[in-house]
């Protein structure tokens, strides 16, 4: 038997085989918050069967998010929806993981599928003259 399909214990956690699902940028929230959206897609990948399936690239700060669109986690206020696509994957046998993530000098775009340029002022960009660049370097 393939070692694909056995357990993998990691410290105090124990993943039920090798199959991970990774982090994949959605661009589906609402001001951060986890939606129906991500609750039906998550919920899909945790039934596959994979051992460990991880969350998309979640932003610890507003101005961390690659679009608008982005999961946050830096208010309680995304805890409800994050609780529920968690607890649905632990009910099918699965770890959840997620990817903490700060965009840098890539944030403040526009979807891929919009030609991800750099977003402008107007309506539904919400916060656009607080959501300052932040990064390690101009470059």
């Amino acid at each position: 038997m393939t070692r694909l399909f056995s357990p993998l214990a990691l410290r105090g956690t124990t993943l039920a085989n090798r199959i991970v699902v990774s982090p994949m940028c959605m661009y589906s929230a609402r001001e951060g918050c986890a939606s129906e959206w991500h609750y039906a897609h998550l919920g899909s990948l945790a039934i596959s069967g994979a051992g460990l399936l991880c969350l998309e690239a979640t932003a610890v700060v507003p101005e961390g998010r690659i679009s608008p669109d982005d999961l946050g986690i830096w208010d309680d206020a995304f805890v409800p929806g994050l609780r529920r696509c968690v607890d649905f994957i632990k009910q099918h046998n699965a770890v959840p993981g997620i990817q903490i993530g700060h965009s840098g000098r890539k944030a403040r775009r526009y979807r891929p599928w919009e030609g991800g340029a750099p977003l402008q002022p107007g309506p539904g960009i919400p916060s656009f003259d607080e959501w300052e660049l932040v990064s390690a370097s101009a470059e």
